[in-house]
This record gives structure tokens, sequence and C-alpha cells, in this order.
């Protein structure tokens, strides 16, 4: 087996073992009294059979997903006509050989097979062959291998999301997580996952950054955590958090068998980046699963049936993306909570996912509305490290405070939200937002130039510490 050389899986169709299958079913089916010809002997068990020297490569069928050691049909074209050179006897070709359609496309390892202990040596390689096409094929976005992950309620779901410096993408402002564990809400009878009560989740703000790192074109948000409190911890302790995350939902790396936890993301290639180079150690039998991949998959497929810009009117072209904002608002989701918070994404990304696996059964989290804003920090108190709190938004009938300590709006005890300082209030904003995520400013009017550009630089003021809930490319 050492000997090969790199061939295309193309006509690479046939099962092996199924050809000498197929020969003896072939035999029993017209009577042929194959143990009294001189060419008997090749068809008195699999090993002789061998003897012939296959050559074969390994692939997975496309449709199964199961592994297969595979030969050509010329080949098998080739030991009839030895059967004829050697003995004078005509063998046909059996028609029920088992035909596999190689999901494989790259060029895969050529061996000879001749005997049954190389048979036997490449037989046990099939369990790896299948768990990295099926690793693949979750990449990817197929939605059939995907929900084959969900159906089975055994794996860990476990979504992540960084948020980091756009001067240098080395430095974390925040990271964020949230993981179902499917298999133990199986055994206690608690399935489908209530996203609010079955979800785990934590947000984490680097102390260091915080308030001083801030991205001119991609806001961040590490004070608006809606799903629960924010810890604000040093930058030397993220790799030890992120680490202990993940070991307490990993299982043991193995070759064969795929990992207990399944990571998630939106666009994830970047957080997987981000991973690897903070040292966190991923086994690598763990499934990664791109819910933006996922999405485009199921909508090329014709499952979410036509879809418009809802900005131009336009119908979705094949192949196009939609940002995590775009995909929330067309499951329904419109969250209520700024997105480019990493907690958010990192729940809201699990949501998703859940939405589109399970549609029927998966509604909106709850979320305390006192969480819907928190104010920046405005000295006085402290987290540690000479971090200090952010305060309490406050609500019924009192300020809502926004960036910077302005006032926002006031939550009126019927429920209403008011606006203040001219400024529209976050909570309606949001709502209205497109589902492609762009705030766009009023009409300007005017007699002149210079009172349209005065007018379109006060709504520039004003609306800035909006932008950025709910951004195009996150």
């Amino acid at each position: 087996m050492s000997d090969f050389r790199l061939v295309n899986p193309e006509g690479w169709e046939y099962d092996l073992q199924s050809v000498y299958s197929g020969y003896i079913g072939y035999f029993q089916l017209h009577n042929v009294p194959w143990y009294d010809r001189t060419w008997g002997q090749f068809f008195e068990t699999f090993e002789q059979f061998l003897g012939f020297s296959w050559p074969v490569i390994t692939v997975t069928d496309s449709c199964t997903g199961r592994a297969h050691i595979v030969t050509r049909l010329t080949t098998v074209g080739a030991f009839i006509k030895m059967i004829k050179t050697r003995f004078g006897e005509t063998l046909p070709t059996p028609d029920n050989m088992l035909k596999v359609s190689p999901f494989e496309t790259a060029q895969r390892h050529l061996r000879n097979v001749a005997d049954w202990a190389t048979y036997k040596k490449l037989y046990t390689t099939l369990p790896a062959v299948a768990l990295t096409a099926f690793k693949t094929r979750v990449r990817a976005g197929e939605p059939k291998a995907i929900r084959e992950l969900w159906e089975k309620h055994d794996k860990t779901f476990l979504a992540i999301d960084f948020e980091w410096s756009e001067r240098n993408p080395s430095t974390f402002l925040e990271w964020g997580y949230a993981a179902v564990r499917c298999g133990h809400l199986e055994a206690v009878g608690a399935w489908p996952p209530v996203p609010e009560t079955n979800y785990r989740k934590g947000h984490y703000i680097i102390g260091e950054y915080v308030d001083k790192v801030v991205n001119k074109h991609c806001p961040t948000h590490p004070w608006q955590y809606a799903f629960g409190d924010s810890q604000v911890i040093p930058k030397t302790k993220l790799p030890q958090i992120i680490q202990s995350v993940i070991s307490s939902l990993v299982s043991p790396d193995t070759e064969t068998t795929a990992n207990i936890l399944v990571l998630v993301g939106h666009g994830v290639s970047s957080d997987i980046q981000r991973l690897e180079g903070t040292g966190i150690k991923i086994p690598h039998n763990v499934l990664i699963i791109d819910t933006a991949a996922f999405e485009r998959a199921l909508f090329n497929l014709g499952e979410r049936g036509t879809m418009h810009d809802p900005k131009t009117g336009k119908l979705r072209a094949q192949g196009s993306t939609l940002s995590l904002g775009g995909l929330l608002h067309s499951l329904g989701l419109d969250p209520p909570c700024a997105l480019h918070n990493a907690g958010n994404d990192a729940f809201l990304c699990l949501l998703a996912l859940q939405k589109m696996l399970d549609p029927g059964n998966t509604l909106m989290a709850e979320i305390d509305v006192r969480k819907l804003r928190k104010a920046k920090p405005i000295g006085g108190m402290s987290m540690g490290m000479g971090v200090p709190m952010p305060s309490p938004v406050q609500f019924l009938g009192l300020t809502v405070v926004g960036d910077a300590g302005r006032p926002r709006s006031i939550l009126t005890p019927g429920g209403r939200s008011r606006a203040m300082d001219g400024l529209p209030d976050e909570v309606g904003l949001v709502r209205r937002a497109s589902g492609y995520d762009d705030v766009s400013p009023p009409r300007t009017s005017g007699s002149s130039k210079e009172d349209k550009e005065k007018e379109k630089e006060r709504w520039a003021n004003r609306a800035k510490p909006t932008q950025g809930i709910r951004s195009l490319t996150k």
C-alpha cells in the first residue's frame, strides 16, 4: 500500500466486494457450476478473488455518506479478459454491482489490493474517510448532513463570536458564546430546546480596551448584551476562559468518529482563525457549521422560497449570502437588541440555526426589556481592574440613558417609548430597520444647498450612537 499514485475519482464507481458478490449471485441465478470450472479458483473466497490484484481508491457515496473501496468498470473488463485469455471462457459483467457516486472531487491515493491483509488494512481506514467527507459536507452547509446532526439529538452545538479591533485584528474586544446540549435535553425529556432556558450562554468584555478602542466602520456595542450579564475580564484570561468552555462540552479526538461538539458561527471562518491564533485547541473531529453557508444552500435548493431585497425590491440572486441581521429578518426573528455585540451575535446565530432546522418549534427568546440598552460607564461604580460598571437602564417614565450618557427616550407607564432630543427611540428604530440592516437619513428639505447640508450633518450627529445596531457586515 505504500506504493501509490494520485488519480481523479471520476470513473471509480464500483464497490470492489460488490463485484465479487455480483458474480456469486449471477452464478446462483443461472445455475452456473463455477466450482467445476478451471477458473473457479478465483471465486472460492473473496480473498482468492483479490488475487487478480485490483487497483482501488477509497471514496464516500455522495448519496449515502458511506465510505467504499471502489474500482473501475474497465478493471472488471480486464478481469473478464484475463479469464478468457487463460481459460478460454467468457464471463459476463454482473449487472447487480453496487455503483457509487463519489463525493470527493480531489485526487485520491491509488492502491493495488492483491490479498486479504491489504484489503483489511485499507478497510479499517473507511470510517476516517467517511468522517472527513462528512466534515466537508457540514462545513459546506449541506442541508441533509446538518439535519442529520440535529435529528440525532446527541450533539452539543456551540455558537461563538469574536469582536475585534479594525486596526489590529489580533486585538479582541469581546467574546460571546451560546450552547445547547441536545443529548442532555433528550435524556431529561426537554426536547425541543427552549432558547431562553436551555441555552448556556456568556459574554466577556476585554477590560483593557472597552470604551478605549472604538471601531469606526463597524461599531461594537459591548454594554448591550441582552441575554444575561456581561463579565469584564483581563485580556490575558480570555484564552483560558474560552478553553474551559470548549473543554466542558467536547469529547475526545478520534480519527473515526465525529466529536460530540459542533461549532457554529455566521461567517465562521474568521472566528476559527482567531481561535487558532490564541492557541485554543480544537479536536480535529469537531464539526463546523456556518449558518451563512447553510442558509445559502437552502436558498439555492429552493427551500426558502422567493426572496426580495427589502431595500431595492429586486429578487435575491442565486449564491448570494445574507448577513446575520438579514438572516434573522428573513426568519421573522428581528431582535430588539444590538448586533455586533459578541454575546448577542452568538446567541442569535444559534437561534437562527435552530429556526432553520425546526421552524415550527422555535420562537424568539424572551428578552428582559431592561437589557435592551445599557449605559456606558459614567464613573463612580467599578467592576474591578479599574473598569467602570455600566449603570442600569431606567424605565417606567424615567430617562433611558443612551451612548455618552445622553437622554434617548422615555418609556411611559403605558408601555410606549417616546423619543427625546429629536432622536427616534432605539427599539422602534430596530423594528423599522430593513432586513439588510440599513438606516437611511430622512429626505432633506430647505431653500438652499447650504440648508440641506446642515440638515444632513445634524441628522448624522444625532443618529451616530445608533449606527451599527443592525449592520450589514456581520
